[in-house]
């Protein structure tokens, strides 16, 4: 069990790594392609409580049952989602429309992600680069914390309005307040706004204070691809639980700058064909360690 990252246990960085460190939120490690850094937060195995109460704001019938989860092997993962900066630097093009380096990158599919994955593993000796699995991505986005958010539950008081949200995330009741860039998204008719706004877009990662383990926009901004395939919940405990890749969708998490606030939460999930592109779809960056 993998519980500390090789260079706790070795006392020396990977040999790519171009910034290490620990500070309150847990241990670190930076990587550059070109001008372009991503830097990732250690997430040490534990055990949590996958999916979300019958009474919970917001819920959706596929976020139960409730069912214990563990994680076996630590894993690397970016504290923000992959940014344009980072993925114009690995595949020499941005398809993105909110166009801004720091900006996470959008508009790519989970099979664009694959030769992304396989680049950045070849960087990195030593560790698979991959997506999170599901069960992975609401671990570390709850970050020991059990209930709708890591700050707390949600007040719903309208469509694009639950207050809570704006201290941790951008989503549709505030992804247009001073909303910069031209070709910004029509919001003028989302109806019940926590600020009005008449137009809205992805934001510049790591605006928003992290979550505990010092992960930002694990909620909104945009959703965030996982590595498998989209399934019912089962009710029994599971170790390292990951959906097959043969299902038709793959999970999408954490909500985004256009939707409702009920689905800003860390056990929403929907599922997406692993073709399909928006603006509002990224991704964020695992790392897998071999083992010793």
């Amino acid at each position: 069990m993998s519980r500390h990252p090789p260079m706790q246990r070795t006392g020396m960085p990977p040999a790519w790594a171009t910034e290490w460190g620990q500070d309150a939120s847990g241990v670190f490690v930076a990587f550059a392609v070109g001008e372009a850094t991503q830097r990732l937060r250690w997430i040490a195995p534990g055990t949590f409580l996958m999916g979300s109460p019958e009474g919970e704001a917001g819920r959706f019938e596929d976020e139960g049952p409730q069912h214990e989860v563990t994680i076996t092997r630590g894993f690397w993962l970016g504290e923000t989602p992959v940014t344009q900066a980072l993925w114009q630097g690995v595949m020499g093009r941005n398809p993105s429309r909110f166009v801004d380096p720091e900006r996470p990158v959008e508009q790519v599919s989970w099979e664009d992600i694959q030769p992304f994955l396989a680049r950045v593993g070849a960087a990195v000796p030593g560790h698979h680069a991959r997506l999170p699995t599901e069960a992975e991505w609401e671990y570390a986005c709850r970050a020991g914390t059990t209930a709708a958010t890591w700050i707390g539950d949600l007040a719903i008081v309208g469509n694009n309005n639950a207050p809570l949200l704006d201290a941790i995330a951008w989503y549709g009741g505030n992804s247009g307040q001073g909303f910069e860039l031209a070709d910004g998204y029509d919001s003028k008719d989302w109806s019940g706004k926590q600020y009005p706004h008449t137009r809205a877009g992805s934001r510049k990662v790591g605006q928003k204070p992290p979550n505990p383990w010092g992960l930002h926009d694990m909620l909104g901004n945009v959703w965030a691809w996982c590595a498998d395939g989209y399934a019912p919940y089962e009710r029994a405990a599971a170790v390292d639980p990951a959906g097959s890749e043969a299902a038709s969708y793959r999970v999408i998490r954490g909500g985004s700058w256009v939707n409702h606030a009920r689905y800003v939460r860390a056990a929403c999930r929907l599922g997406s064909s692993p073709g399909g592109r928006d603006v509002n779809l990224g991704f964020r960056l695992a790392l897998q360690p071999a083992e010793p």
